[in-house]
């Protein structure tokens, strides 16, 4: 009877030592510590949305724009004479919102839905950024816009820019047929360099990427707009 009992009792203990075995979770794989896009995607919405109330876009922008502002008082205060000043801006996530665009698309990129898109002239201002341009009109200071977009988008890109507030620019620079192959960088260097070549000194330089920025015929101060949504070269 011991001996039976015994018997039992160790196949107990061997059947839940394997089945413990069993259980153990082997560790992960490498690309696990890479975040989910779904959950990205909805990061993505929330900072934009501002659910977490210490990560908001439309904060971080307004704080951006509120740095252009008062570097641009401290500029002008007292301007050499005859001395004409610029101020550059991008369109696209710097004066004008594809926000609407972009979640429709789920965050993916398709170049003929967001050419119709841009073709609709709906895009509303980025408000920083209109306070902004007003503040630069109200100064003297010349706006000159450096898009990526296409030079056949010149007249949906000045609707769009006029019914969301903004107006007597200095001019809109748009991308040409020859330029189609350069980077958004070497493109942007080389428009900045057509606005010194007017005579102009390039003081306030504002963009929502570092290609909006960085390269040749810089401003004496740039500012950064926060981006998330896309990189451009």
């Amino acid at each position: 009877m011991r001996r039976s009992f015994a018997s039992v009792l160790l196949a107990l203990i061997l059947a839940g030592g394997i089945s413990a075995a069993a259980q153990t979770v082997a560790p992960v794989a490498s690309g696990e510590s890479i975040q989910n896009l779904d959950n990205v995607k909805a990061q993505l919405r929330a900072y934009h949305d501002c659910t977490r109330p210490t990560v908001c876009y439309q904060h971080d922008l307004d704080q951006q724009a509120d740095r252009a502002i008062a570097f641009l008082h401290r500029r002008v205060a007292h301007p050499p004479a005859q001395e004409k000043l610029a101020l550059i801006l991008d369109i696209d996530e710097t004066t004008l919102s594809n926000y609407e665009e972009m979640t429709t698309a789920d965050f993916a990129y398709d170049s003929a839905r967001f050419n119709a898109w841009v073709d609709s002239a709906q895009a509303p201002a980025i408000a920083g950024t209109l306070r902004l341009y007003k503040e630069a009109q109200s100064l003297g200071v010349s706006v000159f816009f450096i898009t990526g977009r296409a030079e056949s988008q010149r007249a949906v890109t000045e609707q769009n820019l006029r019914n969301a507030g903004f107006d007597n620019w200095q001019q809109l620079i748009l991308r040409q047929p020859d330029e189609e192959s350069a980077t958004a960088l070497d493109y942007k260097s080389a428009a900045r360099g057509r606005v010194v070549a007017f005579g102009y000194k390039i003081i306030l330089n504002v963009g929502d990427q570092w290609s909006d920025l960085r390269g040749k015929s810089l401003a004496e101060y740039s500012v950064k707009y926060p981006d998330p949504f896309y990189f451009l070269k």
